[in-house]
């Protein structure tokens, strides 16, 4: 199969949203990072995700809508989803709400759990896809299982050119971290830091959320220990660089490559996979990084950081 890559103009996404349509996959920019989308309605194009991307059929999928009211359809709607809805969407936010009856969804997007995840994608290309497509869109970061998510097309055509029908290019993703998820079915509970950092959301809701237990079952996407990894290993807090190592820094250090001089953690955020990527390509034994602020979104950056470290599952 070759791999179409196709322009982020009408033209194009009505050549995507044919191809989900027939039930192939198309790879899209959101302002996080690519997402390989299939009809979430259809099984066999999203069990089609699962074997393009290698990935555990245990780990649910996101769906992608166009607006509040379709994710309505789905989802067993609250107020605090309302609330969280009309201050964060469309932006970096996904929410875990019960899944409605009869929706006729896959079983496969939510890995057969009574819940799904929805959000509603904060780019101009995501949106123009949804609006062709005119139906919900599951999609899981496009690339392999475990490995470091895309944040350009050419990363998306590296890990999955042969396997996927087409990529919509949109250019790089300005936030560069996957999206905060937010489970609902129950007290307010953070199940992935991402893109929207933890405090906006404590703010809005006005009460501290409950934080996801290591030990608690996989439910929502990005809850694997290991994940998000290069080829190499991934060495963390580090104040020196060893032998052999290069050194992904933070801040106003001498390293191969920065992801803030200036210490800001917005672009740090944007950056993160994209340095990933490039010292993977150069071929890194080990990378070391150097310590990162566990506060806004340094939160979702260690967090990507720490389960690209872990033992390869």
């Amino acid at each position: 199969m070759e791999t179409a890559c196709l322009s982020p103009d009408q033209q194009g996404f009505a050549r995507a949203a044919a191809i989900l349509r027939a039930g192939g996959l198309v790879a899209f920019p959101t302002e996080t990072v690519y997402g390989l989308g299939a009809d979430a309605r259809q099984d066999h194009a999203v069990a089609r995700i699962f074997e393009a991307k290698e990935r555990p059929r245990f780990n649910p999928l996101i769906v992608h809508v166009d607006s509040i009211e379709t994710a309505k359809a789905y989802v067993e709607w609250d107020a605090e989803a309302d609330a969280l809805a009309g201050a964060f969407w469309p932006g970096p936010l996904t929410l875990v709400l019960p899944l409605k009856p009869g929706t006729g969804l896959s079983p496969l997007v939510t890995a057969d759990l009574a819940t799904l995840a929805v959000r509603m994608p904060d780019h101009p290309v995501a949106q123009g896809l949804l609006a062709a497509f005119g139906g919900p869109v599951a999609a899981p970061s496009a690339n392999p299982s475990g490995r470091i998510s895309p944040t350009e097309a050419g990363h998306v055509l590296a890990g999955l050119s042969g396997r996927i029908e087409a990529v919509l290019d949109g250019g790089a993703c300005p936030v560069g971290v996957e999206s905060t998820i937010l489970g609902l079915a129950g007290a307010p509970t953070l199940l992935r830091p991402g893109g929207l950092p933890v405090e906006a959301i404590e703010a809005a809701l006005g009460q501290p959320l409950r934080l996801h237990g290591a030990g608690d079952p996989v439910s929502a996407p990005g809850q694997m220990q290991s994940h998000y990894a290069p080829g190499g290993l991934v060495r963390l807090n580090a104040t020196e660089r060893r032998e052999g190592e290069v050194l992904l820094g933070f801040g106003a250090v001498e390293a191969d490559l920065n992801l803030s001089v200036s210490g800001d953690l917005t672009e740090a955020a944007a950056n993160l996979f994209h340095h990933l990527h490039a010292l993977d390509a150069q071929g890194a034994r080990v990378i070391a990084v150097t310590p990162i602020p566990d506060r806004g979104l340094g939160r979702a950056i260690n967090d990507r950081l720490r389960r690209a470290a872990a033992p390869r599952e």
